[in-house]
C-alpha cells in the first residue's frame, strides 16, 4: 500500500511540477520573445542569432524558475490531497510526515542536481554566450546596421552617426557624425558621402567622409576649429570581445572559489544558495500547504508567496551586504538559509505534535 501511495503522491507532484514550470517559462520567454524580435527590426541582432538568445535566456530563467516551480507544484499538488480529502485519510492509516517526503525526495534530488548545474556553469556560461553575441553584433556594426532617418550610436567611443538616406552605391548621403574626443571637446562632421573602408587591423573600422567639414572645439566656448575636407578617414576602434575585467556573474566558479574579493565571495555564496534553496522550500513547502478538507487547492498559495519572496529577498539583501562587506563573509547568506530552515522544521513540528509528546 505504501508503495502505491508513494507512486500517487510523486506522480500528482511530478505533474504540477511539469506544468507550472513550462508555464512560467512560456510566460517569460514570449516577453523576451517580443524584446528579441524588437532588436531584429531595428538591425542591432542578426536574425540567426535570435533563436540562440533565446535558448541561452530560457537556460538563465530555468535557474529560478525550477525552484519556484517545485515549491508551488508541492503547495498546489498537496492542496488538492488536502481538499479532496485524500491526505487526512492517509494520515488516519498512519502515514506520516516520512510518507510524504519520500516520494517527494525522488523528484527533488534530480532537480536539486540539474539546478545545481545550472547555477554553477549552465547560467553564467549562457549569460556569457548572450553578451559575446551582442559584442559580435557591435564588432560588425558598419554602415548597413545603419538605418536611414535614425541617429545610430557606433563604435565603444559611443559616436553618433546619421545619414539621410542609402544610394545604389551603398553610401550614405547626407551624413552626420558626433563624437566626443580627449580634454573634453567634441567632434562634429557633416559630408555629402560616407562609406566603410577596409583596414589592415581586424580590430580597426575606418568610415571615410567625402567632400565636407568638421568642427572641432569645446561646448560653451568660441574656440573652434572648421576644417573643409574632400576625403576623411574616421578610425575607431571594435569592442573586444573578451573584457578585460570580467563579471563577477560570468566568472567561472573555480575562480570564485579562489579569489578574497568581497565580490566574487557574494556571487560564490549565492550560486550555492539556489539548489540549497530548492531543499528548504521543497521542506517548507509540506507543511505550509496543510489545511482543512474542502476549504481550496489555493487557499494557502498566497502565504506561500509571501513566504518565497521574504525568502529571496532575504537573500538579495545578504548578498548584497556581503559585496559591501556590511557583513562577515564566513556569515554571508548561510544565516538566511538557517532561519528559513528552522522555521521548516518548527513549522512541521508544531503541526504533527511533536513539542506536545515532548514536554508531556
Amino acid at each position: 500500500m505504501t508503495r502505491i501511495l508513494d507512486r500517487y503522491i510523486f506522480r500528482e507532484i511530478a505533474t504540477t511540477w511539469i506544468g507550472v514550470t513550462m508555464v512560467l517559462l512560456l510566460i517569460l520567454l514570449t516577453n523576451q520573445f517580443a524584446r528579441v524580435l524588437g532588436e531584429v527590426a531595428k538591425g542591432k541582432l542578426p536574425k540567426d542569432a535570435a533563436i540562440d538568445v533565446i535558448g541561452l535566456s530560457a537556460v538563465q530563467y530555468l535557474t529560478i524558475l525550477v525552484p519556484i516551480g517545485l515549491f508551488l507544484a508541492i503547495m498546489l499538488a498537496l492542496g488538492r490531497l488536502y481538499r479532496d480529502s485524500e491526505l487526512p485519510a492517509m494520515m488516519a492509516c498512519r502515514v506520516g510526515p516520512s510518507g510524504i517526503y519520500r516520494p517527494l525526495t525522488w523528484l527533488m534530488l534530480p532537480l536539486v542536481l540539474s539546478v545545481a548545474w545550472l547555477a554553477i556553469e549552465g547560467g553564467p556560461w549562457a549569460l556569457t554566450r548572450i553578451e559575446r553575441i551582442s559584442a559580435e553584433v557591435r564588432r560588425g556594426a558598419d554602415l548597413t546596421s545603419i538605418e536611414p532617418g535614425q541617429f545610430t550610436v557606433v563604435g565603444p567611443d559611443g559616436a553618433v552617426v546619421y545619414g539621410h538616406a542609402v544610394n545604389a552605391k551603398g553610401q550614405m548621403e547626407k551624413v552626420f557624425m558626433q563624437r566626443r574626443v580627449k580634454d573634453g571637446g567634441v567632434e562634429v562632421v557633416i559630408a555629402e558621402l560616407g562609406e566603410m573602408a577596409v583596414v589592415d587591423d581586424p580590430d580597426v573600422r575606418m568610415l571615410v567622409l567625402h567632400n565636407g567639414r568638421r568642427y572641432e572645439g569645446v561646448p560653451g566656448t568660441t574656440e573652434f576649429r572648421v576644417i573643409e575636407f574632400a576625403e576623411h578617414g574616421v578610425p575607431y576602434r571594435l569592442p573586444s570581445l573578451t573584457p578585460p575585467d570580467p563579471k563577477p556573474w560570468t566568472m567561472a566558479f573555480f575562480d570564485l572559489m579562489q579569489s578574497d574579493e568581497p565580490q566574487h565571495i557574494a556571487e560564490f555564496q549565492w550560486r550555492l544558495s539556489i539548489p540549497i534553496s530548492t531543499i528548504i522550500l521543497a521542506i517548507l513547502a509540506v507543511p505550509l500547504s496543510r489545511s482543512q478538507p474542502r476549504a481550496g487547492r489555493y487557499g494557502r498559495l498566497s502565504i506561500g508567496l509571501l513566504v518565497f519572496i521574504i525568502y529571496l529577498n532575504m537573500m538579495g539583501a545578504a548578498k548584497v551586504w556581503v559585496e559591501q562587506s556590511t557583513i562577515s563573509p564566513a556569515l554571508g547568506i548561510w544565516w538566511v538559509h538557517a532561519c528559513v530552515l528552522t522555521f521548516a522544521l518548527g513549522l512541521l513540528a508544531v503541526q504533527n505534535g511533536y513539542p506536545r509528546r515532548w514536554f508531556r
